[in-house]
């Protein structure tokens, strides 16, 4: 067994135990977008396009569980007609987790996202994200195409893994 085989299944071995609660408490003391030296799950990093260089910056988001509130209508008329609740974004938690790092770090594009961990009221993702002016970046033989104009705010036009999937891309030939 190789090592990132090894760390996948220490990940998966780890969940419920008392570290594990310990890193849910840490996490839910962090703000909502905050950036980490290293990432969580170097295996699924690894295997999404990480390395360990420079331009490379891993950023871990806490997304809110549960379906999308409409914003309330104005005026009167009867409450059950309202349509407030029960409605649920097209978009899947891990692509508005990547969403919003997009937002908050705009010198910087998505290359990958991958889930971390969840408790009753949030979800957790660790967002891949790459600065293209960055000269390491620019030399890259593997992400080096992510500097290129037409990979701009990549994100917002479903242009990643997690976009695709939401567009129905991801797995085209399965009937």
């Amino acid at each position: 067994m190789g090592l990132y085989q090894q760390l996948a299944k220490t990940f998966r071995e780890e969940i419920g135990s008392g570290r594990w609660k310990e890193l849910l408490i840490k996490l839910r003391r962090e703000r909502a977008i905050t950036r980490v030296k290293k990432p969580t799950r170097l295996d699924r990093a690894r295997a999404l396009g990480y390395k360990a260089k420079k331009g490379f910056v891993i950023v871990r988001v806490r997304v809110r569980k549960g379906g999308r509130r409409r914003p309330s209508k104005r005026g009167g008329r009867k409450p059950s007609k309202a349509g407030l609740v029960r409605f649920s974004p097209a978009k899947s938690l891990r692509l508005i987790a990547e969403e919003r790092a997009a937002r908050k770090f705009p010198n910087l594009e998505v290359l990958n996202s991958y889930y971390l961990a969840e408790d009753g009221k949030y979800k957790w993702f660790e967002v891949i994200m790459v600065d293209p002016n960055s000269p390491t970046i620019i030399k890259d033989k593997d992400v080096g195409w992510i500097v290129e104009k037409q990979h701009r705010r990549r994100v917002f036009r479903g242009l990643t893994a997690a976009g695709k999937r939401m567009r129905g891309l991801l797995h085209k030939g399965k009937k």
